[in-house]
C-alpha cells in the first residue's frame, strides 16, 4: 500500500493532493495519508466522507493524524475540485 506523507504541508496543500491522488487512483486503490495541519487534520476526512470515500482513521495524536483512504467513487465534479 502507498503512502502519502503530507505531514510537512500546511493548508491548503494537503486538500490538493489528496485530490490529485482521487483524479489518479483506480476505483478500490488504498493509501495512507499523514498530515500535521491542524485545518487539514480536520478538513480533509470531512471532504473524503463527503464524497463518498471510506476513510478509516489509524493514528489520531497529538503530532500526527494517519488515515487510511480507499477509493470508491469514480469521478470527482468541477464543484468538488475546486473546494
Amino acid at each position: 500500500m502507498q503512502q502519502l506523507d503530507l505531514s510537512a504541508y500546511t493548508c491548503p496543500l494537503p486538500l490538493i493532493k489528496v485530490k490529485l491522488w482521487l483524479k489518479q487512483a483506480e476505483l478500490g486503490t488504498e493509501i495512507i495519508v499523514l498530515l500535521t495541519d491542524p485545518g487539514s487534520r480536520q478538513d480533509i476526512p470531512k471532504f473524503l466522507t463527503s464524497l463518498g470515500q471510506t476513510v478509516v482513521e489509524l493514528e489520531n495524536s497529538a503530532l500526527i493524524l494517519r488515515i487510511q483512504i480507499t477509493k470508491l467513487t469514480q469521478h470527482l465534479s468541477l464543484t468538488q475540485l475546486s473546494t
